[in-house]
């Protein structure tokens, strides 16, 4: 009888092993998979738990089709393409006016959604500290900053203007005797370079300047048509225009020298006797209170793009300085600036009120 139980024991026991067995196995399995679709890259999952993103998001341009911000977003877009970190359209939809100030009311009505990415540089904090929009970077989550670019000065080809003391040297007899051109509103960041430079280089009565803003980025077009005298830009903006020998620069706004090409020959403010400098970063923003997971996918996504060949390239080509900042030094970047910015305006008594 004993010997029977025993027997009866043992096989409980076998029986019990390979249960034991056969549930370590499949948590293996399950660990496994868990480990592999880590590994694959899956994007990360929304509110209900779809990986993200599943459908088109829209690139948003603050201006008007060839400008500077113009540019920034198409030259990601397809970087983000071309390398295949993202995998689904960025169609690019442009929503000019008021310096910016249309986009940014707009993607207010956006706000939490996920599907919509921007671009902006200094006229997001220069239009709400000169009066133009109740709105600021603080109504945007910031994403990453890219890049700076710098401003430059361009002229006709025919232009009797042949460098930027020339200009300010004929300021300082009549304020109102050159007409500048810029695609930003006024008090925004064309204008606002330009009068820095103008105040650097000796010009009184600021003010008495004429700026003629072109909200659909016709700038160069109207420079070209003879109804400015010069334009205020960026460098990048115009190195088409720069290579057909349409336009002149006069000079960037650079510590020094940049770009290739066309873009190296181009003098710097300081090289003439100008002290001073303007930086035109540029970097991507959601809407307000875009979701976490979003933030994260595009805080990891754009981390790798900047890393890519084809970024580095592209930086080369348009003369842009690589300045990559993830989403927090960004913000701590956007708080420092708009500091440095409302001291701009105050001296130029442009602050809004």
């Amino acid at each position: 009888m004993g010997m029977i139980q025993t027997q009866g024991s043992v096989l409980r026991k076998n029986r019990r092993d390979k249960m034991n067995f056969k549930k370590t196995i499949g948590m293996m399995v399950v660990l496994m998979l868990a480990l592999a679709l880590m590994v694959s890259g899956c994007g990360p999952s929304d509110s209900k738990g779809t990986e993200y993103p599943k459908k088109p998001i829209e690139f948003v341009v603050p201006g008007g089709a060839g400008g500077g911000w113009d540019l920034t977003i198409r030259t990601v877009e397809k970087v983000l393409k071309d390398t295949k970190l993202v995998p689904v359209p960025m169609p690019i939809i442009n929503k000019p006016g008021g310096g910016g100030a249309v986009t940014l009311a707009h993607i207010q009505k956006e706000k939490g959604n996920d599907k919509i990415v921007t671009v902006y540089s200094p006229p997001l904090l220069l239009i709400n500290l000169n009066g133009s929009t109740e709105y600021s970077y603080k109504d945007t989550t910031p994403l990453a900053k890219l890049i700076e670019d710098y401003g430059a000065f361009v002229v006709a080809k025919d232009s009797k203007y042949g460098s930027i003391k020339e200009v300010m040297d004929a300021l300082k007899e009549d304020p109102k005797s050159i007409k500048i051109g810029g695609n930003s509103a006024v008090g925004s960041m064309d204008h606002i370079q330009f009068l820095l430079v103008a105040k650097a280089a000796g010009v009184k009565n600021l003010k008495e300047i004429d700026y003629v803003s072109f909200q659909d980025n016709a700038g160069a077009a109207q420079l070209l048509g003879g109804h400015v005298h010069l334009l205020s830009t960026g460098l990048g903006d115009v190195k088409a225009l720069l290579d057909s020998g349409d336009l002149r620069a006069l000079a960037s706004t650079a510590k020094e020298r940049v770009g290739e090409g066309v873009l190296a020959d181009i003098p710097t403010c300081i090289e003439q006797g100008v002290d001073t400098i303007f930086i035109n970063w540029r970097g991507l923003f959601g809407v307000p209170e875009m979701p976490e997971y979003a933030q994260k996918y595009w805080g990891e996504t754009l981390a790798k793009m900047v890393e890519t060949p084809e970024w580095a390239e592209a930086c080369k080509r348009n003369g842009w300085t690589p300045a990559y900042a993830d989403a927090e030094e960004f913000e701590t970047f956007l708080d420092e600036n708009n500091e440095k910015y409302k001291k701009i305006l105050e001296e130029i008594d442009m602050l809004g009120k």
